[in-house]
């Protein structure tokens, strides 16, 4: 997998933030994405001391390879299959990465975006040990279907994903979507916390404002880091 690391200044070993991308059903644009930077965020985390990795999973640009994360047709549509091949490729990029002198054995968080952020709740059913938290930015699959805000594919079957996850899931798990998302809005979102939570999982909802046209995006904005930022760095030093 292609990844950008970012790092801070001496040999470290530093603890790791491993960032993960959303992904897109035409699978033209895939095989053209370009790797996704975070450099915002990236930089938010490296001035307080962590290593960041963002790892360009299979199926997609630079990375290329089979496509692990196709849910299938909307009606038949199987979200937790999705995520949990997404979960792979990130485990896998956990486990490189911790190997490396650079970087600490253990207290790794996830964050993850749109279908990154559903592949790392998927991930949290492994609960592995190196891994301590995860902090997911509008996670989901099957958002704006035909490219209408709101409108999602089969959204009783991602609550029924977000529930078999909750039932293995006992990592911690910031969860944030912003008010004015075109793809996981505010009232599916309570659902699919609510099922995640009720099932068993360990999950703290922190709603976010509306942001710009699509609050979707949030995570890449500069702007955006002052309304993120504290609820994270919150969550963070509780789960220590």
């Amino acid at each position: 997998m292609r990844t950008l690391v970012y790092r801070p200044p001496g040999p470290g070993p530093f603890p790791l933030v491993v960032v993960n991308h959303g992904t897109t059903r035409d699978a033209a644009l895939r095989t053209t994405l370009r790797a996704e930077e975070f450099a915002a965020l990236a930089q938010w985390f490296v001035a307080r001391g962590y290593a960041v990795a963002a790892p360009q999973r299979p199926g997609l640009g630079e990375t290329g390879g089979l496509y692990y994360e196709d849910h299938g047709a909307c009606a038949q549509a199987d979200f937790g299959k999705a995520g949990f091949g997404a979960a792979g490729s990130i485990g896998a990029a956990i486990e490189y990465l911790t190997r490396q002198a650079f970087v600490r054995k253990t207290g790794v968080v996830v964050v993850g975006h749109s279908a990154g952020g559903w592949g790392a709740l998927a991930l949290t059913t492994r609960n592995l040990p190196a891994v301590k938290a995860v902090v997911a930015f509008a996670p989901g699959r099957g958002g704006r279907m035909d490219d209408v805000p709101g409108r999602n594919c089969a959204p009783d079957r991602l609550i029924a994903a977000a529930r078999t996850y909750g039932e293995k899931s006992r990592l911690p798990i910031l969860w944030m979507t912003s008010a004015n998302d075109s793809f996981f809005g505010p009232d599916l979102t309570r659902k699919l916390v609510d099922a995640f939570r009720l099932a068993g999982g360990r999950v703290e909802q922190e709603p976010m404002p509306a942001f710009g046209p699509d609050g979707h995006y949030l995570i890449y904005s500069p702007d955006a880091v002052a309304l993120w930022g504290p609820p994270v760095e919150r969550f963070l030093a509780r789960v220590r």
